[in-house]
């Protein structure tokens, strides 16, 4: 008798068979996975090499090397503050040190405890005509200072709360 796979792992294995289980589709499963999951579990990765034919190992190495796979579950929302020459130069330092003091980050922690927000640095956005920059989730938020952040953080916060 079969035992019941639990649900995200009947979805990693769909989309191992989308990609019909080839090694050389290892790259795409993985990113599909994350864009669901937001993250890449343990459990996930093992399941991909089960499916695909490839060691844990092999799997891990692919997911670490890629600075854009996760292996930490991350926030509802992703906030991205760029570090790039033209941001750093125009203070987008003070506009993550605040963020991250209001969401009570310390250490190594990049996701607040409610699980709400992941904060990230990356060395370019792109929009260089436009810094400091950051983005939540994608939407570019142009010229920020810490007051600018934090507010809109708060929106998102003030939103989150009424929704529930």
């Amino acid at each position: 008798m079969k035992t019941k796979v639990p649900e995200p792992l009947d979805r990693v294995r769909s989309i191992c068979e989308s990609y019909d289980c080839a090694p050389s589709n290892l790259i795409a499963i993985l990113q599909e996975i994350q864009g669901e999951e937001k993250y890449l579990s343990e459990a996930a990765l093992t399941e991909v090499a089960e499916q695909l034919g490839l060691s844990p190992a092999k799997v891990y190495s692919v997911a670490t090397f890629y600075e854009n796979f996760s292996l930490e579950a991350k926030g509802k929302y992703i906030i991205k503050i760029c570090t790039g020459t033209a941001c750093h130069v125009r203070k987008s330092q003070p506009i993550y040190d605040a963020i991250r003091e209001h969401l009570g980050l310390t250490g190594k922690k990049k996701t607040s405890a409610d699980g709400l927000f992941t904060l990230e640095t990356v060395a370019c956005l792109g929009a260089c005509g436009l810094a400091p920059v950051m983005t939540i989730d994608g939407e570019v938020h142009a010229k920020m200072t810490p007051d600018d952040a934090l507010a809109l953080i708060r929106d998102i916060q003030s939103k989150e709360a009424a929704a529930v």
